[in-house]
């Protein structure tokens, strides 16, 4: 049995922890790789977070303690997989150094531009290149995308694409019932909901022809003039159910930097669902909407026609959402990326073993 030793930036409420590590234990298992996952910044922190409170300092304290207890654990186990970094703030050249070799590392944002812009573009002098030089150290790295995957082959060859999948054993469409209202549904966290601004111009002028609700999932939505709003608590044990609810699911992005590493999934929640989707033409939207599956957008005039498409046909909505089902199961399930990411660990583990030899 190949043993790895997961670290995840955040607890299981972070959708990257529990789909790009925690979802493939059972999996691996069946492979005979075993995974475990250790948290840095728990749910106490992200819940603290997205409910804008004070910063838990001492919890984060003791996780920063229980970190460095975690990593001398690394000799119980073959390889090491790390996602996103070991701690904020921290240089790379430090988390090289704590890391023992073969290590993983595994993105699904362009995390590269954490200390490079934003609040954080202060720190550029000093952790602007951090994750370059955690690549660069890498036996092999997951990318969750196209976009990222070629960022992080500059840095080291040994680069895999691995994108952000779902369990389509979970995700499953539902006989559906026809809305009273024409639905739009969006998920995510309340970071992201902030992307929700780009649908005013669209929903408004689409409800002026007619009742339209929008429905958030897990974040807050803007005001738009005539558009019902409905906003959501996500609980994962509703996710599904509730997106079975949606006449069409959206992913509005801005055209930048970040934006272009974005994943898609929320794109590939939705057609896993069977739900046709309609989303901004940026970044790996464009690798995971099919021309059969919905559209994508560049002006507020192609959001309004694509909105009007599919609320007026619902024929071809039907038509959308089992061609997106289909490409799901293809081409973006846990089943496929099971196997993918265990050849990625076997050859780390043997190329470790032949420099040992």
């Amino acid at each position: 049995m190949i043993k790895v030793l997961g670290f995840a930036l955040y607890g299981p409420l972070a959708a990257s922890t529990r789909y790009r590590l925690e979802q493939y234990i059972p999996g691996l298992a069946q492979l005979g790789i075993e995974l475990q996952v250790k948290h840095l910044m728990g749910d106490e922190y992200l819940r603290s977070s997205f409910n804008g409170g004070a910063i838990p300092w001492k919890s984060l304290l003791r996780s920063g303690w229980a970190r460095l207890t975690e990593l001398r654990q690394q000799k119980d186990y073959d390889v090491t997989l790390v996602h996103c970094e070991l701690f904020p703030l921290v240089p790379g050249w430090v988390e090289r150094a704590l890391l023992r070799q073969p290590y993983i590392y595994d993105f699904d944002d362009a995390f590269y531009l954490k200390y490079r812009s934003g609040r954080l573009g202060v720190l550029r002098p000093i952790l602007g290149n951090k994750f370059d030089g955690v690549m660069q150290g890498a036996a092999a790295i997951t990318a969750g995308s196209k976009s990222l995957a070629a960022y992080a082959r500059v840095n080291n060859p040994q680069t895999h694409l691995l994108p952000t999948v779902v369990d389509t054993r979970r995700y499953l469409p539902a006989v559906r019932q026809p809305n009273e209202v024409f639905t739009v549904g969006w998920i995510g966290s309340p970071s992201t909901a902030i992307y929700l601004s780009e649908l005013v111009g669209p929903l408004s002028r689409i409800a002026r022809e007619g009742p339209v609700k929008l429905v958030v999932i897990g974040g807050k939505a803007p005001l738009i003039p005539g558009v019902i709003i409905e906003e959501l608590e996500w609980r994962e044990d509703t996710e599904v159910a509730l997106l079975n609810g949606f006449d069409v699911g959206v992913m509005p992005l801005p055209d930048d930097e970040w934006a272009r590493g974005k994943c898609a999934f929320k794109l590939i929640q939705y057609m896993a669902c069977g739900v046709p989707v309609l989303a901004s033409r940026v970044g790996a939207n464009i690798d995971v909407v099919a021309p059969s599956c919905g559209f994508l957008a560049v002006s507020e005039q192609d959001w309004v026609h694509a909105l009007r498409q599919l609320r007026d046909q619902p024929g071809e909505r039907e038509l959308m959402g089992r061609a997106a089902r289909e490409r799901i199961e293809q081409e973006y399930s846990l089943q496929r990326n099971v196997p993918l990411l265990a050849e990625v660990i076997r050859r780390c583990v043997a190329g470790a073993t032949e420099q040992r030899g």
